[in-house]
């Protein structure tokens, strides 16, 4: 069964990218370049976005799907980043995507043989909570620990610091902002290559861009580099001398079964700095991050096997077995942080947002933190609002498509497929199985263990620019990081797309 009108949408945008002047053209569909062009649309503009892959398949869909302040970025002294950081969460989850950013308490453990003790973190997440807004901001000891997070370590164990965070689905947030600038008549479009740069006078004006085998000459009087850890290529496209402005830090995780009766999560201290995250997502717990120097072709990026045995013996400093053995691992993969240059190592490196403009006027920026994304875009556009000849910027929050108002479901549906659902779709869930009525089919699971159905496929292909089956069970649906993308799965897939 091929779903109707994807291709014709698509034919659409590639016909809009050749014939409309643009007054802005954003490259890089992750999250940052995603918000510029929706807050751009919103503000009247003629916006382009592309993408030379798929819609945040780069780091914006394989971070440690936090929306956070950074508890370790106040040990830094980053007290501004920490507060800003703060102040985004809040708006995410009240205002801008309540259905995908969820509250969550954190228990940070306390061991007798850890770098810090009671008293020091005490009164770090008293300032921590303070900043946050929030009264969670005190120690609970080893029996209340270890009902909120029942596989917890508990030999050894001093105390928990108790403080609150939230977390998200990193694919579907990026999304969302794609969504809502082609709601403001942006036109965006994925698989759609950066080849070279246009130029008037020595000044950037557009690209041209590889779309379906063909080439499309795209017009647009600013271009905003947000190509994340391909930033130094296409900063190359306009000044074949430019130097590496970025550095990268790879960063991989696995997800294992558990979780299901956890009232927190868990941010395991490491070392005086660095900690990782066990967090409870979808049934599972995501365990991670690594931090290590990347310099290889971000194309290549990959889960190693020694990845998998670092994630799982931090891990297993606050874990017991068996959620930390390696026969655990349902899912992993790995992502990209773009950080300023240093010398200073990645894991105490400045989360900090590095801006530049070429020669030709480009703008580039990349690097920051999934929590601030939506700061830094308008200050992306701030860089860029003369040449736009925008006023000002309107910084205020919206909401993302589905996250105001009450989702209509006319279909019967299993409660934990329906609150699957109304999560990651929000008030929009109601037209993800609109087409149900007339093929009950569609009703049917992608995988008998997880709750993603086959109308999220076709709902995936015709109206979010889903073209393969990746597209699909990866960043559209749960289903890969599940571990559930099995031969049935895929094939399911591949038949509804009409592949």
């Amino acid at each position: 069964m091929a779903a109707v009108g994807a291709e014709e949408r698509r034919a659409a945008a590639c016909e809009s990218l050749a014939r409309t002047s643009f007054d802005l053209l954003v490259i890089g569909g992750g999250v940052i370049g995603a918000a510029v062009a929706a807050h751009a649309a919103r503000a009247g503009l003629a916006v382009a976005l592309v993408d030379a892959g798929d819609f945040g398949s780069g780091t914006s869909s394989a971070s440690s799907k936090l929306v956070h302040g950074g508890l370790r970025y106040l040990r830094l002294g980053d007290v501004r980043l920490v507060r800003e950081a703060h102040h985004e969460r809040r708006i995410l989850a009240s205002a801008v995507a309540p259905h995908l950013v969820h509250r969550l308490p954190f228990l940070l453990p306390l061991y007798r043989d850890g770098p810090f003790r009671p008293a020091f973190v005490q009164s770090g997440i008293l300032v921590y909570s303070t900043l946050a807004r929030s009264r969670l901001n005190w120690l609970v000891g080893p029996d209340r620990a270890g009902r909120l997070v029942p596989s917890l370590r508990l030999d050894g164990l001093r105390s928990c610091a108790l403080y609150a965070d939230a977390w998200t689905n990193d694919a579907r947030l990026c999304l969302e902002n794609v969504l809502a600038a082609a709601g403001a008549g942006a036109t965006v479009l994925n698989r759609a290559e950066v080849l070279s740069l246009r130029r008037v006078d020595g000044t950037v004006c557009g690209a041209e861009v590889a779309v379906d085998g063909d080439v499309v000459d795209v017009r647009a009087r600013v271009t905003v580099n947000a190509a994340g850890p391909w930033v130094d290529a296409v900063r190359r496209l306009e000044d074949a001398r430019a130097g590496t402005s970025v550095r990268l830090s790879k960063g991989a995780h696995v997800l294992v079964p558990g979780g299901t009766d956890w009232s927190a999560a868990l941010t395991v201290p490491q070392d005086d700095v660095r900690v990782t995250f066990a967090v409870p997502w979808y049934g599972l717990l995501l365990l991670g991050t690594t931090d290590t120097d990347y310099d290889g072709d971000p194309a290549e990026l990959s889960v190693e096997p020694s990845d998998v045995t670092q994630i799982l013996e931090e891990g297993g400093k606050a874990l017991r077995t068996p959620i930390v053995e390696p026969s655990a691992v349902r899912a992993s993969f790995a992502g990209l942080r773009v950080l300023p240059l240093g010398e200073r190592g990645t894991a105490t490196a400045r989360r900090e947002t590095v801006f530049s403009v070429g020669p030709g006027g480009m703008l580039s920026v990349a690097g920051g933190k999934l929590t601030t994304y939506r700061r830094i875009a308008i200050e992306a556009l701030e860089r860029v609002r003369g040449p736009l000849g925008l006023g000002r910027i309107d910084a205020r929050p919206f909401a993302l498509p589905g996250a105001s108002g009450e989702a209509r479901l006319a279909a019967e549906l299993d409660p934990e497929v329906e609150a699957h659902l109304r999560h990651l779709y929000g008030s929009r869930a109601g037209d993800v199985v609109a087409r149900a009525a007339e093929d009950p089919s569609l009703l049917e699971r992608l995988h008998p263990d997880g709750p993603d159905i086959a109308a999220q496929a076709v709902f995936a292909h015709e109206h979010e620019w889903a073209e393969t089956v990746e597209d699909v069970l990866r960043r559209r649906t749960t289903v890969a990081l599940r571990g559930l993308a099995d031969e049935r799965a895929v094939a399911r897939v591949e038949r509804l797309l009409g592949a």
